[in-house]
């Protein structure tokens, strides 16, 4: 059978809808953010907008079918993420925030536990699920084989309780709409802080409501404006023992698992902000003469250069796909593919967004257009949802350094490693 790009009806439904969805409602959160100097009152802007995301079934896509949702496969998502992000970046990732959270529940938890966490985003509501990983120090070495670093938030047994402890950042969502917390929080820890995360590492789910969960400060990005990156403090909060997903241990798979989901998306995100670059460039390029006698495109430079942009958009959403139905295919075990296109975007973003700077010229630094913005944007991908160079390179030179290791694996759709 050929390779065939072509997107099924179901799927080129999503991505007009996605596209629809952002031009007429996303395109709006830009103004409704801007008046806010506080990075927890933009984020409060974006409530209208996300529960318009529910009403639209993006929320109850994150949700497998048989617990009463219509998850999304990896590649719908990474189809949707590009056309949202295209227009505004902070919406979508309150949504990517929320998948984060849930995916433990997803991959690992009880029909019990699901029905009960899966609830809140089911109802209708604007609901938010967080995934509390980054340590306060850094999330890099998170799975450091010497229990004396590593994660340092720990869950101690107490009856019929776990009691957490432990201090994480840029926590997505963790706050919540009201300042009361997240619906859920799915708080990565270990539960023996003398054994190593292969047997300590657990992923326990915090609800909202829960006594000693504090925010105890806001970063502020220069991107991502109204994204919300809370630091929170763990203060002996006190979960049921049929909180913990799966068993000690199992917070391994279920973190990096996590974390490769989200890969595909990021990289269709970059594309998004890739597209919104080129767009403005090109109308810029075949408008504006800048005082010569024709329109700066006729130039061949700027002509060469635009196409080259138009190459590396075409380039990173393929690879957005191919990552994206890799990761369905293997049913969530990839990790070469999902590590691989969320460096690669994410970089090449940063490069084709300031070429087009580059065509537009010094104008581009201002706020008379939208490239400043989307810059600031993309810079964060490269260093976020698991940094290139602490996270995502080390995972491939982990996979490059394995036994059996084939390179060839996963162009034909079979596991690296």
């Amino acid at each position: 059978m050929a390779i065939d790009f072509t997107l099924s009806d179901e799927e080129m439904s999503l991505r007009l809808q996605a596209r629809d969805f952002a031009e007429n409602t996303l395109a709006g959160v830009a103004d409704a953010v801007a008046a806010y100097p506080e990075p927890l009152d933009r984020f409060r802007a974006l409530k209208p907008f996300y529960q318009q995301m529910v009403d639209a079934g993006f929320i109850a896509g994150l949700v497998p079918a048989e617990a009463g949702g219509h998850r999304f496969t990896n590649l719908q998502f990474a189809l949707a993420c590009e056309e949202l992000a295209r227009i505004d970046v902070n919406v979508p990732s309150a949504v990517l925030g929320t998948g984060l959270g849930l995916f433990p529940i997803i991959a690992a938890g009880t029909p019990e536990q699901q029905a009960r966490f899966f609830a809140p985003f089911l109802d209708g509501s604007p609901a938010l699920a967080a995934i509390a990983f980054t340590e306060a120090a850094g999330g890099a070495n998170f799975d450091h084989p010497d229990p004396r670093f590593g994660v340092q938030t720990f869950a101690v047994r107490d009856g019929d309780e776990w009691v957490i402890n432990g201090k994480k950042a840029y926590t997505t969502n963790a706050s919540g709409w009201d300042d009361e917390g997240a619906d859920l929080i799915s708080v990565v820890c270990r539960t023996d802080p003398g054994a190593p995360p292969q047997e300590s590492l657990a992923i326990i789910v915090v609800e909202k409501g829960t006594p000693g969960v504090v925010i105890t400060g806001m970063i502020d990005t220069f991107g991502h404006v109204a994204t919300n990156s809370p630091v929170v403090e763990f203060r002996d909060v006190r979960v049921p023992l049929s909180n913990m997903i799966g068993e000690p241990g199992d917070g391994l798979q279920l973190t990096k698992g996590a974390f490769s989901w989200t890969c595909s998306s990021i990289g269709a995100a970059a594309v998004g902000r890739m597209r919104a670059a080129f767009e403005y460039a090109y109308r810029f390029v075949t408008t504006e003469k800048r005082s010569g006698s024709v329109p700066v495109i006729e130039h061949q430079n700027a002509g060469y250069m635009l196409a080259d942009i138009k190459t590396r958009i075409e380039a990173g959403r393929y690879f957005a796909w191919k990552a994206a139905d890799h990761f369905d295919r293997t049913g969530g075990r990839d990790r070469e593919l999902s590590n691989m296109v969320k460096i690669y975007n994410s970089e090449l973003s940063v490069q084709t967004v300031y070429d087009a700077m580059r065509l537009v010229g010094v104008e581009s630094y201002g706020d008379r257009t939208p490239l400043g913005a989307i810059i600031q944007d993309v810079l964060c991908f490269p260093i976020y949802d698991g940094g290139n160079m602490g996270v995502r390179r080390r995972h491939l030179h982990e996979m490059l350094r394995a036994p059996g290791y084939n390179h060839l694996a996963a162009s034909e759709n079979r596991l690296s490693a």
